[in-house]
């Protein structure tokens, strides 16, 4: 696909993995409208894209994703002033790590809110205007932990399991209509959520990802791109998410007795 004067909407654009893969496509000579909780957040993501490449257009729209009616105006408004999205790309997500019984149940319902119903809302409102021109292409940002339940993200992983379900069943209704669609399996990435996350990781959560190779969000905003341009379906980034990709059903057995006996040894070092 060639970016130039297309239009790429980003929910969760602000910051992270959204704002690292604007900036990537505005250097490519796409127009960017951003849509994201934070207007101070917005207002410097907007400024630092503009800054990539002058002379594209970048729209800054205020929404909170889990807000139907919201991101239904942030989305109409986007598309009266820069044109249809030819690209959809949902990256707006949350994620608060801790015990099962300690997570509060408002928790657990804002998260599945953010991270599926927010996305599952876009694409609603995205897709119909991809149908009538026969084009466009969607971009799911799921996780490592949608391949593999991860011990404390017991509110996190299902969401991003459930975005894999939604991907999987929309591949097939897809094809043929021109419409391409990719979902993304990060692995642990740079980002202020993964900061916001290891305030509240419990210890052997930390111990079990201590030893996963950290990326940038530049990286990874190149695998998507790089997605995006040969119309893959999964974008795994790095060796350790393509193995699990391709063989997460066949690596669970093993990757559960690993991640038992560390959480064993964490709980024998603080008895």
């Amino acid at each position: 696909m060639d970016f130039d004067q297309r239009h790429v909407m980003i929910t969760g654009g602000s910051s992270g993995i959204g704002k690292a893969t604007a900036c990537l496509l505005a250097s490519h000579g796409a127009n960017i409208s951003l849509i994201a909780r934070t207007p101070s957040q917005l207002e410097i993501a907007a400024q630092d894209i503009k800054a990539v490449q002058s002379g594209q257009q970048v729209l800054a729209l205020e929404a909170d994703v889990a807000d139907r009616e919201a991101l239904n105006q942030a989305i109409y408004t986007a598309t009266a002033q820069l044109g249809p999205p030819d690209i959809l790309m949902t990256a707006a997500g949350m994620a608060r790590p801790g015990y099962f019984q300690d997570v509060p149940l408002e928790v657990f319902e804002q998260t599945m809110a953010v991270n599926y119903f927010g996305t599952l809302y876009a694409v609603k409102a995205v897709l119909p205007l991809m149908e009538e021109r026969h084009r466009g292409h969607i971009v799911l940002i799921s996780s490592g932990a949608g391949l593999v339940g991860l011990f404390g993200y017991t509110p996190y992983s299902p969401s991003k399991f459930a975005l894999r379900g939604l991907a999987e069943s929309l591949r097939g209704e897809l094809k043929g209509t021109g419409i391409g669609l990719s979902i993304v399996y990060p692995p642990d990435t740079d980002t202020p959520q993964l900061e916001a996350e290891n305030k509240t990781k419990p210890p052997e959560t930390k111990n079990i990802t201590a030893s996963a190779e950290m990326w940038q969000p530049e990286d990874v905003a190149q695998k998507i791109v790089q997605g995006v341009k040969n119309n893959q379906f999964v974008v795994a980034p790095g060796l350790e998410m393509g193995l699990l990709a391709k063989l997460h059903s066949v690596l669970a057995p093993g990757l559960n007795w690993y991640f038992d006996r560390i959480v064993t040894q964490t709980r024998s070092q603080s008895s």
